[in-house]
């Protein structure tokens, strides 16, 4: 796998070398089923609502992401 170098320009105006697009052509192995682990309803929607809480949140934090002052 080869990753190639393109030429672009900083903020200064000078050129300078950044990787390009690094990945290996292919296709998906296959889907992933996520909502199987899933047994009942109530877990689906406890699973729903904590990755609600996740995004939507202003002031709570999730797991080590938690922090004391707000930035």
């Amino acid at each position: 796998m080869e990753c190639k170098n393109e030429l672009k320009e900083n903020w200064e105006g000078k050129q300078v070398q950044v990787l390009g697009p690094c990945y290996e052509p292919g296709l998906a192995k296959g889907a992933l089923r996520w909502k199987k682990n899933l047994e009942t309803r109530g877990e689906f929607l406890a699973y729903l609502k904590q990755s609600e809480r996740y995004w939507y949140a202003k002031n709570e934090g999730y797991g080590s992401e938690k922090r004391k002052n707000p930035a």
